[in-house]
C-alpha cells in the first residue's frame, strides 16, 4: 500500500514541467485477445497437483481472500480495545460470517464499514469494504500477523526522513491513495479488467481469480490445457502452447517478478512474462526520498531497485527464483543456519566454509546467516523486508546518513560508532567509502549543493557507483540550472542501460541545441519504449520547422506512442497532468489546460495540476483564474515551494509587491538556497534596503555562479553603492566565461566610462563583438557603441 503525503516541494526554480512519478503499486493486465484464454488456476490441477497445492497455499495464491467464518476465527484476532484517528474510534467486530470495522464519532452514531476482502496475509493483512463509484477502499484499521495486533494504517505509512524540516503527514484513509481500484489491485488479483469510466468517474472493475494464479507467470493456459488434453496418452505435445519460465533468462527472471516487486510507473496497460521490463515500466531510484542517500529503504520500495544494486544480480548469476520457488516460497530453510547459508554457497564457497572467521562471530546455534548481514531485515508499515543490495555492513553510512545497517540490529546496545570501528578493525581495505562517496553525491543533489558538480559528472560518465546510482544522479540534476549538464546527459543517452538512457534523454528537456536534438532523434528510434517515450518528451519543445521530413514523421510516430502511454492508468490524475505538460511543452495551451482539468476531475485535490495549470492562465493574461489555482494549492500544500514561488512571481506581475515580497520570503523559508527567489527578492528590497539586495543577490551569485544574471545583478548593487572596483572583478568573470551575456557587457563598458577610461570601455565592445556569431542585431548595436566612442 503507498501512503504518506508523497508530495514534496521541488528544488526547480521555475515551474515544474517534469513527469511526476506515479506512486502506485502497478498495472498489470495481462495482454490477450480474449478473457477466454485464460482457464483458471483450477485447470492446473488434473497435471500439476503437487505445484497446484504448494501455488494455492502461498502469499502468492492467497494475496486476496475472501471474509469467511474461517478467516474470521482462524486468521485475526478480536476484542482488541478501539484506536482513535481521524477523530474518531475505531474497532474490529465480528457477526457470524461478516466482518466490520466499527466507526464511532463522539455524539453520532455508530457506523459500520462490511470488510469484503482481506490482502496480505504475511506480515500484514489489509481490509476492503465497497465504496462509492464501484470503489473498494482500504479500511483504516490493519492486521498485523507477527503481533497479533490491530494498528491505525495510514499513520504507519508516515516517512521519518534524516535531516528534512518538512515532516511527512498521514493521509486519510479515505484517500484515493488508499483506493484498491487505484493502487494496489494487480499484485492481489489475476486478470484484471478495470473498466474506469472518465466520464462518470466510476469502476465496475473485475479479474479472473484472487490472488497472483499460475497464468500471471505462465500466460494464458487455454491453448496449453487444449493440446495437453488431446494429446496421446505418454506423449508431451512440442509446442506446450504456454511460456516456460525454465527456459527464462536471469533477465527474464527479474523482470517477470519485478512488476509486483518494484517501486515503478507503468508506460503500456499490460505485460507478458518474458518481456523487456523497461518496455512496460519505468524504475524509481535514489532520486525518490523513500530511500536513504546510500540506497537502503526507507519507505516501501519493494525490492527491484535495491536489487539492481547487487553485485549477484549484476553478474547474472543469480535471479529471482535462484532463492524463491515461483510461489514466493524460500528454496532454503532461513531458519536453520547451515541450509539458509546454502543460498550463497555456490558463489562463495571459500567463506561459507569458513563462516567464523568471514562474519567474526563464533559458530553457535544463534550465529548470524549470510543474509543477517548482507540482506539485513527492516520494517516500514508493519511490514518486514530484507535489503537486496545484499552489501556489507556500513556502520559509516548509518553516522552520515542514518540509514540502518545490519551490526546494530542486533548489538542494539551499541552505538553506529563502535560497530564502526569493528568493522574497521577486521578489514584493510576501507569497503565502505565507496558507497559513502555516492551516496553524499546524492545527498547534495538532492539538496541542491552543486559545489561538487564536476565530481557528479565525472561519476555519471564513469559509472563508477553503478547503473542505479548514475540513473539517480541524473534525475537529481534536473534541479541544476547550468548548461553544462547537457554534454554529460548527451553522452549518457548511448549508455547500456535503458534506464540511464532514458534518465538521460528525460534530463534534456528544454534544451534545443543541435547536438541534443541528434541524440534525441536516435533516441527516438531506440529499441526500448522507455527510451523512446522519454525522447518524444524531450523532442516536444522543439517546433516542426527544426525538423525534416523524414526527422518530422519520427517525432510524430513516437510522439502518439508517449501520449497513448500516459493514459494507460486513466484512473490516474498523475496520467493527466503528465499529458498536461506534454501539451504545455508544445504549446498546446488549451489542450494543457483541458488535460489538467480532467486531472482535477479524477482528483480534485490534486496539486501539481493546480500549480500548472494557475500558470497557464498566469501566461494567456488570466491573472484572476491564475490567483484562484495558486491559493487552492496553497490551501493544499501551504509550504510547498514551487506554489509559493509561482504564487510570488504572480503578485509581482500585477503588482502586488507586499504579498509578492511575502511570499518570496515564504520560498526562502522552506529552502534557503532557492535563487530565483533570492534574485527576485533582492531586486524588491533593493528600492530601500540595498544592504539587503547586496546580501541576496550575492547568495544567489554564489549558489549558482554559472547563471549570468545573478552575478550581474550583484554587480548592479555593487555599481550603485560605489563599490566599482568589486563590480568589474565580478563582470569580468562572468564575461570570461559568457562573453555574449551583453548586460554585463554594457554595465562593464560604463563602469569604464564613469572612470573616464573610454579605453577599456573600447576594448570590453571590441571583445564581445567577437562573441556575436550571426546576432546581427547584436552586432551591430555593439558596433554603435564603438563608433560613438570613437566620436567622443
Amino acid at each position: 500500500m503507498q501512503s504518506g503525503k508523497h508530495i514534496f516541494p521541488s528544488l526547480i526554480s521555475v515551474l515544474l514541467l517534469s513527469l511526476v512519478i506515479i506512486v502506485s503499486c502497478l498495472n498489470k493486465k495481462e495482454k490477450v485477445a480474449n478473457d477466454n484464454e485464460y482457464s483458471g488456476s483450477e485447470s492446473c490441477i488434473e497435471c500439476h497437483p503437487k505445484f497446484y497445492e504448494l501455488w494455492s497455499t502461498s502469499h502468492h495464491g492467497l494475496a486476496m481472500q475472501p471474509i469467511t467464518k474461517a478467516f474470521i476465527a482462524e486468521k485475526i484476532t478480536l476484542g482488541q480495545d478501539d484506536i482513535f484517528m481521524e477523530n474518531a474510534h475505531y474497532s474490529a467486530v465480528a457477526e457470524d460470517s461478516l466482518l466490520f470495522i466499527q466507526e464511532r464519532k463522539e455524539n453520532s452514531e455508530i457506523k459500520k464499514y462490511e470488510v469484503l476482502w482481506a490482502l496480505g496475509g504475511k506480515n500484514v493483512y489489509y481490509f476492503l469494504t465497497p465504496w462509492e463509484g464501484g470503489r473498494l477502499q482500504t479500511l483504516p484499521l490493519a492486521y498485523n500477523v507477527n503481533t497479533k495486533q490491530w494498528y491505525n494504517n495510514p499513520a504507519s505509512a508516515i516517512r521519518h526522513f534524516p535531516n528534512r524540516t518538512q515532516e511527512d503527514e498521514a493521509l486519510s484513509w479515505t484517500d484515493m491513495q488508499y483506493t484498491f481500484n487505484t493502487s494496489c489491485y494487480s499484485c492481489h488479483v489475476s486478470q484484471l479488467h478495470n473498466n474506469f469510466d472518465l466520464t462518470k468517474n466510476t469502476y465496475q472493475t473485475h479479474w479472473k481469480e484472487v490472488g497472483i494464479n499460475c497464468e500471471t507467470c505462465h500466460g494464458p493456459s487455454g491453448e496449453h490445457v487444449r493440446v495437453c488434453k488431446q494429446a496421446k496418452e505418454g506423449t508431451v505435445p512440442e509446442d506446450l502452447k504456454i511460456i516456460m519460465t525454465s527456459k527464462f533468462t536471469a533477465d527474464q527472471h527479474n523482470w517477470s517478478c519485478a512488476p509486483c516487486h518494484a517501486k515503478m510507473t507503468p508506460i503500456t496497460e499490460s505485460y507478458m512474462p518474458g518481456d523487456n521490463y523497461y518496455n512496460n515500466y519505468d524504475l524509481t531510484t535514489l532520486e525518490n526520498l523513500d530511500f536513504y542517500p546510500d540506497g537502503r529503504d526507507l519507505g516501501e520500495n519493494y525490492t527491484f531497485t535495491s536489487w539492481n544494486m547487487s553485485e549477484c544480480a549484476i553478474s547474472g548469476q543469480m535471479h529471482c527464483v535462484t532463492c524463491h520457488t515461483s510461489s514466493g516460497r524460500y528454496r532454503f530453510k532461513s531458519d536453520i543456519n547451515a541450509e539458509a547459508n546454502k543460498a550463497c554457497a555456490s558463489c562463495h564457497a571459500d567463506k561459507a566454509e569458513h563462516v567464523h572467521q568471514h562474519s567474526h562471530h563464533p559458530m553457535a546455534e544463534q550465529s548470524p546467516r549470510c543474509i543477517d548481514c548482507h540482506m539485513p531485515m527492516t520494517m516500514f508499515g508493519h511490514m518486514n523486508r530484507t535489503d537486496h543490495s545484499m552489501r556489507p555492513p556500513m556502520p559509516s553510512a548509518t553516522i552520515k546518513f542514518g540509514s540502518p545497517n545490519a551490526c546494530n540490529m542486533c548489538h542494539t546496545d551499541k552505538s553506529p560508532q563502535w560497530a564502526d570501528k569493528q568493522v574497521r578493525s577486521w578489514h584493510k581495505d576501507d569497503y565502505q567509502a565507496e558507497t559513502l562517496a555516492a551516496g553524499s553525491l546524492i545527498d547534495e543533489a538532492r539538496n541542491s549543493q552543486w559545489k561538487q558538480i564536476d565530481r557528479m559528472f565525472q561519476a555519471i560518465t564513469s559509472n563508477q557507483y553503478g547503473d542505479i546510482f548514475t540513473n539517480s544522479l541524473i534525475r537529481l540534476l534536473i534541479n541544476f540550472e547550468g548548461d553544462k549538464k547537457f554534454p554529460v546527459l548527451v553522452a549518457a543517452a548511448n549508455h547500456a542501460s535503458p534506464l540511464i538512457r532514458s534518465s538521460a534523454v528525460n534530463g534534456m528537456l528544454g534544451n534545443r541545441s543541435s547536438e541534443v536534438k541528434t541524440a534525441l532523434l536516435k533516441a527516438a528510434q531506440d529499441s526500448i519504449r522507455l527510451v523512446r517515450l522519454a525522447a518524444a518528451s524531450s523532442l516536444s519543445v522543439f517546433p516542426h520547422s527544426d525538423f525534416s521530413a523524414t526527422e518530422l514523421a519520427l517525432v510524430e510516430k513516437v510522439n502518439q506512442e508517449y501520449e497513448n502511454s500516459l493514459v494507460t492508468r486513466p484512473d490516474a490524475w498523475s496520467a493527466h497532468y503528465n499529458l498536461g505538460n506534454h501539451y504545455q511543452n508544445m504549446g498546446q495551451t488549451d489542450k494543457a489546460l483541458a488535460a489538467y482539468e480532467t486531472a482535477l476531475k479524477v482528483h480534485p485535490e490534486a496539486f501539481m495540476p493546480l500549480v500548472n495549470s494557475s500558470f497557464l492562465y498566469s501566461m494567456t493574461g488570466n491573472a484572476t483564474k491564475a490567483e484562484e489555482y495558486l491559493k487552492k494549492a496553497l490551501q493544499l500544500e501551504p509550504k510547498n515551494e514551487a506554489a509559493n514561488l509561482n504564487y510570488a512571481l504572480l503578485m509581482a506581475e500585477i503588482n502586488k509587491m507586499e504579498e509578492s515580497e511575502k511570499a518570496f520570503r515564504k520560498v526562502l523559508e522552506i529552502n534557503k538556497a532557492n535563487t530565483t527567489a533570492l534574485y527576485n527578492l533582492s531586486v524588491l528590497v533593493s528600492k530601500r534596503d540595498m544592504q539587503e539586495a547586496l546580501q541576496l543577490s550575492k547568495q544567489a551569485m554564489q549558489l549558482a555562479p554559472d547563471e549570468p544574471k545573478f552575478g550581474y545583478t550583484y554587480a548592479f548593487f555593487l555599481n550603485q553603492q560605489q563599490k566599482s572596483s568589486e563590480a568589474v572583478g565580478i563582470l569580468n568573470s562572468i564575461l570570461k566565461k559568457q562573453p555574449d551575456h551583453f548586460n554585463s557587457v554594457y554595465l562593464l563598458a560604463s563602469i569604464y566610462l564613469q572612470s573616464g577610461n573610454k579605453a577599456k570601455a573600447r576594448q570590453v565592445y571590441e571583445q564581445a563583438l567577437k562573441s556575436v556569431g550571426n546576432n546581427q542585431q547584436a552586432a551591430a548595436q555593439l558596433q554603435q557603441a564603438i563608433n560613438q566612442l570613437a566620436g567622443m
